[in-house]
């Protein structure tokens, strides 16, 4: 899976929840098609704190359109942490980080191994 763009839509609404679970973080999955990231699933057993968030491996989808992970740091720092490296492998091999103030621009994409990751935004 290749994947080369997000939908404009899917970017606003990932920043609208950076800014609506503030302080605390927000974790979802992220599904595409045709190498367009489309849609955010959020599974039951989702946890957000102001210092990290977690979901319920076991409640992950069986589905081969599951591209990766978006979450966010309420700190404002658009980098992985070690914990994040640690997770992304386990979701996906494509991750968003949505950071505060969570403007059109406080957002960045990495591989699952933390690298950072060119992703075109799509109408």
């Amino acid at each position: 899976m290749n994947i080369h763009g997000i939908r404009h839509d899917l970017l606003l609404l990932l920043l609208e929840m950076g800014r609506d679970s503030h302080p605390n973080e927000f974790v979802g999955l992220l599904r595409e098609r045709d190498g367009i990231m489309e849609e955010l699933n959020l599974l039951p057993g989702t946890v957000g704190r102001g210092d990290s968030a977690s979901l319920l491996y076991t409640m992950m989808p069986l589905d081969t359109h599951v591209a990766g992970s978006a979450h966010s740091h309420p700190n404002g720092v658009l980098r992985p942490s070690s914990a994040d490296v640690n997770f992304f492998p386990r979701t996906g091999k494509y991750h968003l980080i949505i950071g505060y103030p969570y403007g059109k621009d406080n957002w960045r994409c990495f591989t699952a191994d933390g690298e950072p990751y060119d992703l075109e935004v799509i109408a």
